[in-house]
């Protein structure tokens, strides 16, 4: 077997596009370095004007097998683009927690959940002129129950050749209980990868990049951890950024953003890849 035969390609994703100008150029600046090869977009967020939105195909025309998805968002503090959309706290979205807890008490209408989806997939299209190759879903809201029920059968009306993304990984029981945040992201995204493979739809094998974004930690470590077994298709999730007065304003994950940049950009996370047979190409 070639030593090229032997790499595995992953998607290493930058999340949050268009949350504000800082993280927009962070994600370019690795994008034309070869360090992404997906990002997913937020068309709510408020920094998705046209130029950001050329400034990124531009980008991606230096590195073109790089992917561009729609980062779905329905969770505060950003407010829906349909009309009557239901619930809502005052004028957004709910915030998560108090959306995961309403689905899994089934007090959710997926109806109100599918056409907020297929807006924002509309909203991606007039943007780009294209569907995205990709759909996932900021906070993971797209994996709870009854929002992804919405989600997945307004993806495969609108953009059925779209993969989308899951967050589980079949690992030891050792490794899953060291990580609660990942294993609920595992119990969630098996009914998820049922319902996605009912209605057509490919997603990733293999999800990573969970952590606790609340503490300091080595991210050059953790990624580590990350590519460790992770199949071929698998997916790495990021939050690069520089922040910015917008992204302050808007999300507690600040300076974490920051760290990953300066990570990814490194010549020790180019090495990572190398050691790891891991290629982004």
């Amino acid at each position: 077997m070639s030593a090229a035969a032997a790499l595995r390609r992953i998607w290493l994703c930058a999340d949050d596009y268009g949350i504000s100008p800082g993280v927009n150029r962070a994600i370019r600046d690795l994008i034309e370095r070869g360090r992404l090869n997906a990002t997913s977009v937020m068309m709510v967020g408020p920094a998705i004007a046209r130029s950001e939105v050329e400034a990124l195909q531009a980008s991606v025309k230096q590195s073109p097998r790089c992917a561009i998805g729609l980062h779905v968002t329905l969770s505060a503090p950003f407010r829906p683009l349909t009309m009557h959309f239901r619930p809502l706290d005052g004028d957004m979205f709910m915030p998560f927690p108090k959306l995961l807890r309403a689905g899994l008490m089934r007090r959710l209408d997926r109806e109100f959940f599918r056409n907020e989806v297929k807006a924002q997939l509309a909203a991606f299209m007039e943007a780009f002129g294209r569907a995205p190759d990709f759909v996932d879903g900021h906070q993971h809201v797209q994996l709870f129950p009854q929002v992804r029920d919405g989600f997945v059968d307004a993806v495969a009306e609108v953009a059925p050749s779209a993969w989308v993304r899951q967050g589980g990984r079949d690992l030891p029981l050792r490794q899953r209980l060291a990580s609660p945040k990942a294993m609920v992201l595992d119990i969630l995204s098996a009914q998820f990868r049922r319902r996605a493979a009912g209605a057509g739809l490919a997603f990733n094998p293999a999800f990573a990049g969970a952590y606790d974004f609340t503490r300091a930690v080595d991210f050059g470590a953790l990624m580590r951890q990350f590519l460790e077994g992770l199949p071929d298709g698998g997916l790495v999730m990021c939050h690069p950024g520089f922040v910015d007065d917008i992204l302050a304003g808007l999300d507690p994950m600040t300076d974490v953003r920051e760290r990953e940049h300066a990570y990814l950009a490194s010549d020790a996370f180019a090495r990572l890849l190398v050691d790891s047979k891991v290629t982004l190409g």
